[in-house]
């Protein structure tokens, strides 16, 4: 855990969740399309980037599900039926 991983780590949340909030690029179409960002990179760096850049991309189609009705992915499906309806109430998810 270094500074550079961290703000590595960061960069990749926000550019996940860019690619995420686009209907129909998920987190495995975001990595394929920043792939080449991490080609000048230490391995260990890219592996941290590229697996940030996926996550950041699933909760950026949970996004897109939850406040614009519009599920992008199949995974996402499920936080739109049920989601919607609490966000639109006020509430906040239960688990």
């Amino acid at each position: 855990m270094t500074w550079k991983t961290l703000a590595l780590m960061m960069v990749g949340l926000v550019l996940g969740i860019s690619v995420g909030v686009l209907p129909g690029l998920g987190g495995p179409n975001g990595v394929a399309i920043l792939l080449p960002l991490t080609f000048t990179m230490d391995p260990t760096s890219a592996i941290v980037m590229l697996s940030c850049i996926y996550w950041g991309a699933l909760s950026g189609g949970a996004i897109t599900s939850i406040l614009f009705n519009i599920p992008g992915e199949a995974w996402s499906v499920g936080d739109h039926l049920r989601r919607l309806s609490m966000a639109q109430q006020g509430q906040r998810p239960r688990r």
